[in-house]
């Protein structure tokens, strides 16, 4: 049976293009997905240092308005500064941040430079500081005594950070990814079109041995490859070539003795004798014959055309019906009136002729259904059914092997040369299909013969 591509496991793709695409296609959404991070994280912490610095200076305004206003207006002169959002700012009997609460971090007191406040002339700076934080929010509570005894106490709540805050982020992060998933397809496609070509050259040599050879060029690895292509088939052919030749010889040299004998056999005085030995001869003859024709295999260098398959399984059965007069009643067709292919004729015709040979030597019947190929690939089918007593399911492979016959007599007349279904098969095959039997539940036989559309 010729060699069916694997099956797709779930969303894996199942062309070498698609696999090496969507492998590339994840690694950039990754690297992108982890440049995009990082840049974010940096965002974080310049925008941490942003609000960290206005903070900052709005606290130190704040604190200069307080210990430079008259104590009666300082509430009011407070109240009318104008403070970032996550910054308040009050004056207390008591400080809001507590000793026994954690302090705030290092990193953060930097950030928020509190030390400038202690920095400053002796009468404006504080006569205690106190800090504390609570995780939760973040809050960060600052009290400054002043030397009056009041307390500025600052609760500072930092927002969250917003690192995608760009309304256009999904879109740049979309459109570089399309545009990535495009070029990655592309060149990915044409690095794979030599795949592709070698593929399509190795399936027309199964087909025909004297398919034209692939063109060397491309990158070194390509040519190298479909160098080494064009040789195999030029060593396939010229072993094709000399075997034809030596089984033309054979059989040159085989029918002179066949001959020979025949002459003399017809000089035996014993009818019966003479019968016996013309009859072996005329056997002896055939599947020579037989032989050299499946071993040759002339039908390969037939071309193909344009065929119509009806009419060709209607043809094959009226001269069944004509040879076989008495099963006349036996032979049908059904499908359609006309159905055109890319055959070779003659060998075609002569691989229907074997099976329905063989449902009339066997199943006493042979019906033929011809069904046109399906819109969703579907190969085109042809059904050769008989009336026999079918065979064990363990044969229905092993009678497709050469010389093989399930009668075991050796007469022609009973069990043939064991070739039909062998020649039947390579015909089949040679046009990219294939031919299997299976038993009827009903009873008897069916070849069934599968062709692409």
């Amino acid at each position: 049976m010729p060699p069916q591509p694997p099956k797709r496991a779930g969303l894996w793709p199942g062309s070498l293009a698609g696999r090496t695409a969507l492998v590339l296609l994840l690694a950039l959404t990754v690297i992108q997905a982890a440049g995009l991070t990082i840049h974010a994280l940096d965002r974080v912490d310049l925008q941490r240092f942003s609000q960290g610095r206005e903070i900052s200076a709005r606290a130190i305004s704040a604190w200069r308005t307080v210990i430079l206003a008259p104590p009666q207006r300082r509430a009011q002169m407070l109240a009318q500064l104008e403070l970032p959002v996550g910054l308040t700012a009050t004056l207390d009997d008591a400080p809001l941040a507590r000793p026994e609460l954690p302090s705030i971090p290092a990193t953060m007191a930097g950030m928020l430079r509190l030390d400038l406040v202690g920095q400053g002339p002796p009468r404006f700076r504080p006569r205690e500081i106190i800090t504390s934080w609570s995780p939760r929010g973040p809050t960060f509570l600052v009290s400054l005594r002043l030397p009056s005894g009041e307390w500025l106490n600052l609760n500072i709540q930092l927002p969250p950070p917003r690192p995608w805050h760009s309304e256009t982020f999904l879109i740049a992060f979309a459109a570089m990814t399309l545009a990535g998933g495009l070029l990655i397809w592309w060149a990915v496609r044409r690095l794979t079109l030599p795949v592709r070509a070698l593929a399509a050259a190795a399936e027309r040599l199964g087909r025909d041995v004297n398919a034209p050879p692939l063109p060397e060029n491309g990158p070194s690895e390509v040519a190298t490859a479909a160098h080494a292509f064009n040789t195999m088939a030029e060593r396939i052919r010229r072993f094709v070539g000399d075997r034809t030749q030596m089984l033309a010889a054979i059989g040159h040299d085989l029918r002179t003795p066949i001959t020979r004998l025949r002459l003399r056999a017809e000089f035996m005085e014993d009818d019966e004798q003479r019968r016996k030995m013309l009859s072996d001869l005329e056997e002896m003859e055939a599947m020579v014959a037989a032989t050299l024709a499946f071993a040759r295999d002339d039908s390969a260098t037939e071309p193909n055309v344009a065929l119509d398959l009806a009419a060709l399984c209607r043809t094959v059965l009226d001269e069944a019906a004509d040879a076989h007069l008495d099963l006349a009643e036996a032979i049908a067709y059904e499908g359609p009136e006309r159905l055109v292919v890319q055959a070779r004729p003659v060998a075609m015709k002569r691989a229907i002729a074997n099976l329905v040979g063989n449902a009339l030597a066997y199943g006493g019947a042979a019906r033929i259904a011809l069904a046109a190929p399906g819109t969703h690939g579907q190969p085109l089918r042809i059904l050769v059914e008989d009336d026999g007593p079918g065979i064990p399911d363990e044969e229905l492979e092993t009678v497709f092997q050469p010389f093989r016959r399930l009668e075991t007599s050796r007469n022609r007349e009973t069990g043939g040369t064991g070739l039909g279904l062998p020649i039947a098969r390579n015909i089949i095959r040679a046009h990219g299909g294939d031919v299997v039997l299976r038993n009827r539940p009903a009873g008897g036989l069916a070849a069934v013969v599968t062709l692409p559309a």
